[in-house]
């Protein structure tokens, strides 16, 4: 049976490869989404503009395309000024993607719903969808279906029925109810996406974590709070692996 782990093709060669250049203080991936699936993506939080040019830049080289995450406005102003003659720069609130004009995305076939309680949850949210859809993912998104109106998840889980996706990503903050909710709905992997949204006391995330983890509902899986990185990467190898099995039937 062939199989799609590169590690094994020739592991020695694997992990004798060449680490990218440390010149200039940033070792880089640029395999990443050849060995593993999942690109890697520059975290620009805790980097300085100039640190986040530079590696969206060396990582772009061979693919293309490449993402940064938590980009201020400083950040992004740096990325277009450095950037913007070689490569597009599509900005998506907080989450950047560069890619050269003759670059085109990925498309595996893979299937995702996308669902936030509330417009507080758009941000990371965004975050997972950008990540599914440069893994090759077409997301299906439902904005604003929190419990405190349940009716309203009726219609965009009809919309997700027909569009046979194969996994869905829950953003909600507060009580973080929705996810198990929607667990115990439907016949796919739900992630469950923790947002640092709410009141008082578990309003930084640490209610909605909780309350997910304690899910009574099977087939819930949940990443860390504010991690729309995390979830889109989980959702799309999911999908990806199911829209390969559909393609091999």
């Amino acid at each position: 049976m062939t199989h799609r782990w590169r590690l094994f093709d020739d592991f020695e060669a694997a992990l004798n490869r060449p680490a990218d250049r440390v010149d200039d203080g940033l070792r880089l991936d640029p395999q990443r989404a050849e060995r593993a699936g999942v690109p890697e993506v520059v975290y620009a939080a805790a980097k300085r503009p100039e640190d986040v040019v530079t590696a969206l830049k060396r990582l772009a080289e061979p693919a293309g395309r490449a993402i940064a995450s938590r980009c201020s406005a400083a950040t992004i102003g740096a990325i277009e000024m450095g950037l913007g003659e070689s490569f597009l720069v599509d900005v998506h609130l907080t989450t950047v993607v560069i890619h050269r004009a003759d670059s085109e995305q990925l498309r595996t076939g893979g299937r995702i719903g996308l669902i936030t309680a509330g417009t507080s949850d758009i941000e990371i949210a965004t975050e997972a969808r950008v990540m599914a859809e440069e893994m090759g993912c077409v997301v299906t998104i439902a904005r604003d279906a929190g419990v405190a109106g349940l009716h309203r998840i009726v219609g965009p889980l009809r919309a997700m029925a027909d569009d046979d996706v194969d996994a869905i990503i829950v953003a909600a903050g507060m009580d973080g109810a929705l996810p198990s909710v929607i667990a115990g709905l439907v016949p796919v992997p739900v992630i469950g996406l923790p947002i640092s949204t709410g009141y008082g006391f578990g309003g930084d995330g640490e209610a909605a974590l909780g309350s997910m983890l304690q899910s009574c509902a099977p087939g819930l899986a949940v990443v860390n709070i504010d991690n729309g990185i995390g979830a889109g990467a989980i959702a799309a190898l999911i999908a990806n692996r199911a829209a390969e099995a559909r393609r091999s039937r």
